[in-house]
């Protein structure tokens, strides 16, 4: 099997398991999961990229709540620093005016992760990417033409038009190809609780 590198948006990849599992969030291995998308195209997964955010956290004066918050991440964390070739990426969290919470410098990682893929000492030819932003079109459209990368988005849709999990055609256009989520990507993923 040829190598791949599977990158994960953090933010997204929750996001599909909060809609694919309403009633519970899923406890799944994230290098298992990576390793189902790369063979679901018969590539094997040699590294992993993960992209998250640290959580926000009052400074001056944190609540209980921010504390465990924190303290659940660091856990979580450190369990996946453990990993062989899983590589894990953080940005941070900014609570906007609008009350709700953002990432922050989470693309900008993710971006020059991809960008130093021509400079790659394995050798790697196609990737996955699990994305759901457009802002990623110019990169993606970079490394497929100056640098003969084969892309492949993988992604979710709930087939509901204007809905979180619409599909921007920019980014379907830019892609060699897809792969399309569903719960049989985290069935054999999940961890007993």
């Amino acid at each position: 099997m040829e190598d791949t590198y599977v990158f994960l948006d953090a933010g997204y990849l929750s996001k599909i398991a909060k809609h694919l599992y309403p009633e519970s969030y899923p406890k799944y291995n994230i290098k298992q999961f990576a390793n189902k998308l790369a063979k679901s195209y018969g590539l094997w997964c040699k590294k992993v990229f993960f992209y998250t955010a640290e959580p926000y956290q009052n400074q001056n004066n944190p609540s209980p709540e921010d504390i465990e918050r924190r303290e659940k991440h660091d856990g979580f964390i450190e369990a996946l620093s453990k990993i062989k070739d899983l590589e894990v990426k953080q940005g941070r969290c900014q609570k906007g005016g609008d009350g709700k919470y953002h990432q922050k410098g989470v693309d900008t990682l993710l971006t020059m992760d991809l960008l130093s893929l021509k400079n790659c000492e394995d050798n790697i030819t196609k990737i996955i990417v699990l994305i759901c932003d457009t802002d990623f079109v110019p990169i993606l459209k970079k490394l497929r033409t100056e640098h003969k990368m084969f892309v492949i988005v993988a992604y979710y849709c709930d087939f509901k038009r204007d809905s979180d999990f619409s599909m921007s055609n920019h980014l379907w256009n830019v892609a060699d190809d897809k792969i399309l989520l569903n719960k049989s990507f985290f069935e054999n993923c999940l961890r007993s609780k």
